[in-house]
């Protein structure tokens, strides 16, 4: 086995799990998931069988990653953070035709207890902060925060704030990394230090 299951994770049959992944206790991955290598999955963490989860990924506690969400490499999902699947659901009614897509980008990190409501986009290095409630696209490298979730700023892709407006011009160079990010209008970019 080349990667490493908790004696009381279930694994269904048919789930592709990379090398190097850990499931951790009372997980279940379904059958039709696919887990990329160097993920963690942490206790009591749901994979459904329609769900991509790229490399390196991170799935803290009380998880549950539903059907049509993937994630891209290196997604941090805090715990108890929360994915949906149907936009109106009702217990007396049949919707699961009407599943939407849920895409988490590269790098992007989804804040413990926050809720990421199907059928957006989540950008490359975003950052959505605790308990925050996301209702639509969100751009690369913005910070999220509030109910409904609303851009407050930029992050960095090492994951500190950037000292830039929410829109207009500017630079910013992460010290950590010498990354250099410019906006322009609504959009960030990064130049990767040499």
């Amino acid at each position: 086995m080349s990667h490493y299951q908790h004696p009381s994770a279930i694994v269904d049959d048919g789930a592709i799990i990379g090398a190097g992944s850990r499931i951790w206790h009372f997980a279940h991955v379904c059958g039709g998931a696919r887990i990329g290598a160097g993920v963690s999955l942490g206790q009591n963490v749901f994979v459904g069988n329609r769900v991509t989860i790229g490399d390196r990924c991170k799935v803290q506690n009380n998880v549950s990653v539903y059907d049509n969400v993937t994630l891209e490499e290196g997604v941090f999902c805090g715990p108890s953070m929360v994915f949906t699947n149907v936009h109106n659901p009702r217990a007396l009614i049949e919707r699961k035709d009407q599943y939407r897509d849920t895409l988490v980008q590269r790098g992007a990190t989804l804040g413990a207890n926050c809720t990421i409501v199907c059928g957006v986009t989540v950008g490359a290095f975003a950052f959505v902060g605790a308990g925050a409630v996301v209702t639509k696209d969100v751009p690369d490298f913005a910070l999220m925060l509030g109910v409904p979730a609303r851009q407050t700023g930029w992050m960095s892709a090492f994951g500190e704030q950037l000292d830039l407006p929410v829109s207009g011009e500017g630079r910013a160079i992460c010290p950590h990394t010498g990354d250099a990010y410019t906006l322009a209008g609504a959009t960030l970019s990064r130049q990767e230090a040499s």
